[in-house]
């Protein structure tokens, strides 16, 4: 099947790439939604319990569509429902919730990151390049970073869109234009197959190599 993400890194002997890949996707998006559910809990919604999505079943929160967009660019997206009209906090219970995923997606980065910069020997590193180990943190470093800048992008529905429109009554009433969510996805896959998203995804592996180095030149 040529041309098929899956094949292609396989054929190419990057099965390390590959494993990471799969593993830190399914992983990434379950921990984010995770992140709004347990958020949205301490706002006094219990609907992620009531809906059955506070779990780590991966195929709850990603859904058929999302599993089969996975299988075939290896990209996918998650859901979790909440009911913001119970939030305790009105506004800011609604930022939270929105940021709860993200900080997630940051959180895994860096707790990555840090194991990396642990586990490097910066010599070895331009010698050989990365052990299988090393490789598999990096990628869970670099995709974490990249999720938490996209999902902060404010194009509904992402979460930074969600963001912005609670603290800007102008940024909401745009929002609430009946083809603001098709407009904004399609901008979304715009900006993924454009010269952007690429930018974006180099950039994300530049800062996890000068964060892993930096922290392992600190402990040498």
């Amino acid at each position: 099947m040529s041309g098929w993400w899956v094949h292609e890194l396989w054929n190419s002997g990057q099965r390390v790439e590959l494993i990471a890949w799969i593993f830190w996707v399914i992983a990434a998006i379950t921990l984010h939604e995770l992140a709004h559910g347990w958020a949205a809990l301490w706002e006094g919604d219990d609907t992620p319990s009531v809906t059955g999505h506070m779990t780590a079943n991966p195929v709850v929160h990603m859904g058929v569509p999302s599993i089969i967009a996975f299988l075939i660019i290896g990209i996918a997206w998650g859901m979790m429902p909440v009911n913001p009209y119970r939030f305790r906090h009105g506004k800011w219970g609604r930022i939270l919730v929105s940021f709860a995923g993200p900080a997630m997606n940051l959180l895994l980065a860096g707790c990555t990151l840090i194991a990396l910069g642990v586990i490097m020997k910066p010599d070895v590193l331009l010698e050989h390049g990365f052990s299988d180990v090393e490789r598999f943190l990096f990628t869970g470093g670099f995709l974490n970073l990249i999720l938490f800048a996209l999902n902060m992008l404010p194009v509904p529905p992402l979460d930074g869109s969600n963001i912005l429109a609670n603290l800007s009554s102008t940024v909401a009433n745009w929002y609430r234009h009946p083809r603001a969510q098709m407009a904004g996805l399609l901008l979304f896959f715009a900006l993924m197959w454009s010269g952007l998203f690429g930018a974006i995804f180099n950039f994300a592996e530049r800062v996890s190599l000068f964060i892993a180095y930096s922290i392992a030149n600190g402990l040498q």
